[in-house]
């Protein structure tokens, strides 16, 4: 699909699947936007219509302002875009309805799902890349590989060596080292050998005596002098020189029940959905708490050059870690909500927050927070993944849909 650039003022990318919507145009007037309505068609898979969505707000009586933000939408249907990645002129979008691929210069696309490619599973969680090939972790179909140069596809999993067929996050060490988050544990491969069988190690709760605190490992970072960071259910653990350390809420991760529990939006009891959240709430002490709070389920999480450590968790705010002190935000420090989805370091080594309730950056200076809400360019509040385009715009991924942010953030 191509769309002509005349016929638009602000750019954005279309969905597969998607069968209603509206091409929006306004422009920004006392914080409300002025619309025209009119309809775009496009021809999509399986003779759906997608309809492209687009929306643009200028500083008052100028639609090229680079004071305001100027920013475009796209739809995805009823899916998270949980993972994003800027990979040259392409931008490559993880949704639980599979790959998107778009092309920033031609505005053309494509679907990569379960029934059109190598991909075992549409639910995406992460998108990197190692070498010529795209990795894609999937919500139960395992490590997918795409070669970009020959366009094939290649899976791994657990008769590879793959801890478990969930693969939350993938980074590749400055030594060499490919690690991989699973639901499972975490997997070394050294120097990325996939094929080699030798090469595979996996870090489990059991085999680290509890080094690794919990199984089900969210994320993975290198930290300084190549220490490498994991965030789980359970807190957050560092493997360094071939010992494990781990920190939870008694060491100072994540803020007290009593400071966040009147301002939480989610007041629903995890424990009384899922017989994993009960067990977890009775082992690590909250059977007394009844809404949606856990200081040491860590979701997200960042690692900054100097080794800071960042900690996003579930209801109890951003923790910062140095290697020797913890301080935690909240709401009441300026963040926009304590669940805490998303952390990502842009390429001025500036932290953004993900929350369930808008977007937010941190200033290093005031340490405080600027907010960024649907107001401002976001496509929904939920906020899940983010990127840096080649021309250093925003990508910003929600339930729904992706904002792409041109100017003025």
């Amino acid at each position: 699909m191509k769309i002509n650039p005349r016929l638009m003022v602000a750019g954005g990318v279309v969905a597969v699947g998607l069968v209603v919507g509206a091409y929006q145009l306004g422009q920004n007037s006392d914080n409300q936007a002025a619309t025209t309505t009119g309809q775009l068609a496009a021809n999509g898979a399986e003779g759906a219509s997608p309809y492209r969505k687009v929306a643009l707000l200028a500083g008052e009586g100028s639609q090229t302002s680079v004071a305001e933000p100027r920013f475009s939408h796209f739809r995805v249907g009823n899916r998270n875009v949980k993972s994003m990645f800027a990979d040259g002129k392409y931008i490559w979008v993880g949704t639980s309805g599979g790959v998107i691929r778009y092309d920033t210069e031609t505005d053309d696309y494509q679907l990569y799902n379960n029934k059109n490619s190598g991909l075992l599973s549409n639910g995406i969680f992460h998108i990197s890349r190692l070498g010529e090939s795209l990795v894609v972790g999937t919500y139960g179909g395992g490590l997918a590989l795409l070669n970009t140069t020959t366009n094939e596809w290649s899976t791994l999993n657990i008769p590879q060596g793959l801890a478990d067929q969930f693969v939350y996050d993938v980074i590749k060490a400055k030594n060499g080292d490919v690690w991989i988050a699973t639901w499972s544990g975490a997997n070394r491969v050294r120097q990325g050998a996939f094929d080699d069988p030798k090469a595979w190690q996996t870090f489990t709760v059991e085999n680290t005596q509890g080094g690794l605190p919990n199984p089900w490992v969210y994320s993975v970072e290198e930290g300084a002098n190549g220490d490498i960071w994991f965030a789980t259910e359970s807190g957050l653990a560092r493997y360094r020189d071939g010992q494990w350390q781990n920190w939870q809420h008694k060491d100072g991760l994540g803020a007290d029940h009593e400071l966040v529990r009147d301002v939480n939006q989610f007041k629903n009891d995890p424990g009384k959905a899922s017989s994993h959240h009960a067990r977890q709430k009775q082992e690590q002490g909250l059977e007394g708490v009844n809404d949606a709070y856990n200081p040491n389920y860590v979701i997200s999480m960042a690692v900054q050059p100097d080794g800071t450590v960042w900690a996003g968790t579930w209801g109890a705010g951003l923790s910062r870690f140095d290697g020797k002190q913890w301080k935690t935000y909240t709401s009441k420090d300026g963040l926009p909500a304590n669940h805490i989805f998303m952390l990502y370091i842009d390429k001025q080594q500036q932290l953004w927050i993900g929350t369930s309730k808008g977007l937010a950056r941190f200033d290093a200076k005031t340490e405080g927070f600027v907010l960024k809400g649907v107001a401002d360019g976001l496509y929904a509040e939920s906020v899940f993944s983010m990127a840096n385009g080649q021309d250093g715009s925003f990508w910003v991924g929600s339930f729904g849909g992706v904002a792409h942010i041109e100017q003025g953030w």
